[in-house]
């Protein structure tokens, strides 16, 4: 069996690399700060690190060329999450941390090993912060259900399984704590999951609704233009790819103002 130390060959200096769309990095990027622990392990087990087609050639040396690549990742992942709530210096001492251990690695083996350990721990770390800030143990562990069966289809009967509560105490958390219906609360995390999909990847509309769960394409559609003001297909076109303008924090947020003045034409 071939060695991971061998998948990559960096010696053809005469091809010209192009170089892969922003879109996949900013996904990525974004996986990490919103905390999806799931996509962050999908990355990992498919060895996207160790994946150099369409990525720049920063040194000759194979791993050497990992490590630079790390640190540009590690540097933009640690800001990216502080811009989304992550304490400054906690965040940067994790990535300061990671990069001192660049010093001990010899092997493209132990490369993809630091870069996996080094993604899932800021994603880890983010999945806390967004869902755990001032919320009852119950609602906590409800969170991290959602979170982690987007893709299904979620009902208040399996939060209160999970939990081991009523569905009748689950309800009335929900609106205590957030203010909104159990529902409303899944509905719009598939929803704003599914922007990044619109933003960020080339999958149909009937893809990501099947993704998530949706009952159809068209049910999508209807609860997407509701929550936005605008259809999955005109938010695609008037966000599609790398439109922010000057600072880290751009490319997270999505405009939501704007969006929900504008009207479907």
């Amino acid at each position: 069996m071939q060695s991971l130390d061998t998948k990559i060959n960096l010696t053809d200096e005469d091809k010209d690399v192009v170089h892969r769309h922003q879109n996949t990095e900013f996904l990525f990027y974004q996986q990490v700060a919103k905390g999806d622990v799931e996509a962050i392990k999908n990355n990992c087990q498919n060895h996207e690190f160790l994946n150099q087609a369409g990525v720049g050639t920063l040194s000759k040396d194979p791993v050497q060329n990992l490590k630079y690549h790390f640190v540009v990742s590690v540097a933009i992942i640690s800001r990216l999450c502080v811009d989304n709530g992550m304490e400054m210096e906690k965040s940067y001492r994790l990535s300061d941390h990671y990069i001192q251990e660049l010093d001990n690695i010899n092997s493209i083996t132990d490369m993809e090993k630091i870069h996996d350990k080094m993604v899932l721990d800021y994603t880890e770390k983010m999945r806390v912060i967004r869902q755990n800030a001032g919320l009852s143990r119950p609602m906590t562990e409800c969170m991290n259900f959602i979170y982690s069966h987007l893709k299904e289809r979620i009902t208040v009967k399996d939060l209160a399984e999970y939990t081991s509560n009523s569905a009748s105490y689950i309800s009335r958390l929900f609106k205590e704590e957030l203010g909104v219906s159990t529902s409303d609360y899944i509905r719009s995390a598939k929803l704003e999951a599914s922007k990044n999909l619109l933003r960020f990847s080339d999958y149909s509309l009937a893809d990501i609704a099947n993704y998530y769960s949706f009952t159809s394409q068209s049910h999508f559609s209807q609860l997407f233009l509701k929550e936005t003001g605008l259809t999955p297909k005109k938010y695609r076109e008037k966000y599609y790819g790398t439109q922010w303008k000057g600072t880290a924090n751009d490319i997270m947020s999505y405009t939501d103002g704007s969006q929900n003045e504008e009207n479907l034409s």
